[in-house]
């Protein structure tokens, strides 16, 4: 369930400027920051970690591939009541410069690969999947992408236009917004396929196989797990499959027990579409 790949592991410490802090939605911003570019190294997929105490590090999944212009991009949702979200937009916005340590996490994309990609976020999870596409396409123009995007509300699309960008400008990769409640009917747009609901039965009435395919999902443990039961019939195998959640809070067995899996026992209602705590403090 974790890839490998040529870049340096080792972890690093390192001051990083902040360069830009922008809204994407009134819950979402976006945060650019720079740093050494020899030291600043990561693979796509992975998380960083800033300090926001003394000896309080928090992760952010890194939301670029690494291009040798020596940025780091983040998507920090921004949840008012919560100690560390506060504190972190505090230091954004008044601080200039912050401790950074990385690069952190084995769900990532490894060079060299050829295989279809199903990738699939919810919320902020989006972060993480536009490193890997934008790596995967820098390789490899022609490899197949399959994204997907779980939001409570249309306008939770924070890159919505750059997902459609990737769509529009590339005939092999397809684009699914999954949105739990749309307001209106959605509107047909080249490159892009709505599905209203949730995730997992939206994947389960379009998808049909999984041969061949590498899957990355970026999500909390709920919506995860929800995922890996709905592939489970299409002959999902577990290698195949790659979410950080694995790693912090893995489900034994992996996979459903032909009577029917743990999953409902693990989702809470609305915890499908709810990105994971690990990404937002």
């Amino acid at each position: 369930m974790t890839a490998s790949s040529e870049v340096d592991m080792t972890v690093r410490t390192l001051t990083c400027q902040v360069e830009t802090v922008e809204d994407l939605t009134p819950d979402v911003f976006r945060v650019m920051l720079e740093g050494r570019v020899e030291a600043i190294g990561h693979a796509p997929g992975q998380y960083l970690e800033l300090e926001l105490h003394e000896g309080t590090w928090v992760p952010f999944s890194i939301a670029c591939a690494e291009n040798g212009n020596g940025q780091l991009e983040l998507h920090i949702q921004h949840w008012p009541e919560r100690t560390h979200s506060a504190r972190l937009r505090e230091l954004l916005t008044h601080r200039n410069r912050l401790s950074v340590r990385l690069p952190s996490g084995n769900c990532f994309l490894p060079t060299g690969g050829s295989q279809p990609l199903l990738l699939i976020a919810a919320g902020t999870g989006f972060a993480q999947l536009k490193a890997i596409v934008e790596a995967a396409l820098a390789e490899n123009r022609n490899r197949e992408i399959s994204l997907w995007w779980a939001v409570r509300e249309r306008r939770d699309l924070y890159a919505e236009s750059l997902a459609r960008e990737w769509a529009q400008g590339y005939s092999n990769v397809h684009f699914h917004a999954v949105v739990e409640t749309p307001e209106t009917e959605l509107e047909s747009v080249p490159g892009l396929h709505w599905h209203p609901g949730r995730i997992d039965e939206a994947l389960a009435a379009t998808l049909e196989t999984l041969e061949g395919i590498e899957i990355y999902i970026a999500g909390s443990p709920g919506m995860v797990y929800a995922c890996v039961d709905t592939l489970a019939p299409l002959g999902l195998l577990e290698q195949q499959v790659h979410s950080d959640v694995f790693n912090y809070a893995p489900r034994v067995p992996f996979l459903p027990l032909p009577e029917g899996g743990p999953t409902q026992a693990l989702l809470t209602p609305g915890e499908a579409l709810s990105t994971s705590k690990k990404r937002n403090p």
